[in-house]
């Protein structure tokens, strides 16, 4: 391997997903301005919209998507430049 190419900024980060309150740590670089307390220990906070526990490919729960309804709509709003 290279030398000196690698962080040397590896630590323990919290990782928090939004949508669902989880947590998890694990080891990154990532900057980070807020903490979070964890089992007594301050760790840096990373907030995430998404991520293994909320995912729909993961968690197998779909969210249906009403295209009809979007097809619909669009077709009523541009109805009045057909000519």
């Amino acid at each position: 391997m290279k030398k000196d190419i690698h962080p040397d900024n590896y630590r323990l980060v919290a990782f928090k997903d939004m949508s669902n309150d989880d947590v998890f740590i694990t080891k990154s670089t990532a900057a980070s301005k807020e903490t979070i307390e964890v089992d007594g220990v301050e760790y840096p906070l990373i907030k995430l919209e998404i991520s293994r526990t909320s995912h729909p490919y993961y968690t197998g729960k779909v969210k249906l998507v009403d295209t009809a309804g979007r097809i619909d709509k669009f077709k009523s709003k541009y109805a009045k430049f057909k000519k």
